[in-house]
């Protein structure tokens, strides 16, 4: 881990107050301002803040960690995206060796380590948590000090909620992923990933049948 001035972590403290209640566009706007290589981390679970972010900066680097596990409808929707925006799309690879889709050791082989390859020589990441996805992330902050991968993470969307998300989609005639038709609310590789039981936090399909609730991307 490198480390940072603690001047750094004062600046972006006092720009996560003041970014606070900012919309997402402005944060976005601040990001692509303050810091020259700047890229976003996309599951392509929806398009909500890829279109935020192709708006105020089209040609951003947009990485998608191709686990060798996703859904076929994911993959059909990254590739018409990637098609209808010409997005500057980094696809990352997981490893020939990685573990099996869902076995201990898979995250971290299959996406941990290849975003942190391509966060390389970058100085901030974009990510589209939100606090209302599930308790882990109820205290995410707009903007922070990502010590695990050694760069300012930003996360626009951090005081959203679901509703403003399809709001969004809709208002700008955005496209869904072709499996929230079906009732999925969360959008992880297939393997491990199920429909929400009712009652329950949006996320709480992913990992099915397991006590995990992060693959490791957001943990310090």
């Amino acid at each position: 881990m490198n480390s940072v001035e603690p001047r750094l972590l004062g600046q972006l403290h006092s720009a996560a107050e003041h970014l606070e209640h900012a919309s997402p566009h402005e944060i976005l706007s601040w990001a692509f301002e303050n810091f020259r290589e700047v890229v976003m981390a996309c599951s392509f679970e929806d398009a909500a803040l890829l279109h935020m972010v192709h708006e105020v900066a089209p040609q951003a680097p947009v990485v998608f960690l191709d686990t060798g596990g996703h859904f076929p409808q994911t993959l059909d929707f990254v590739a018409r995206l990637e098609r209808e925006w010409g997005l500057r799309l980094v696809r990352t690879r997981a490893a020939t060796d990685s573990p099996v889709c869902g076995s201990p050791g898979c995250c971290a082989a299959r996406k941990v380590e290849p975003l942190r390859q391509a966060l390389v020589g970058r100085d901030a990441w974009i990510t589209s948590l939100k606090r209302v996805d599930s308790p882990t992330r109820s205290h995410v902050p707009v903007v922070a000090w990502d010590e695990k991968f050694s760069l300012v993470k930003l996360n626009p969307l951090a005081t959203w909620s679901d509703e403003d998300v399809a709001y969004y989609l809709g208002a700008h005639g955005l496209a869904e992923h072709p499996l929230w038709a079906q009732g999925y609310t969360s959008i992880g590789c297939a393997a491990v990933t199920q429909k929400p039981l009712d009652g329950t936090d949006r996320r709480s399909g992913r990992w099915a049948g397991s006590t995990t609730v992060e693959c490791g991307l957001h943990e310090a």
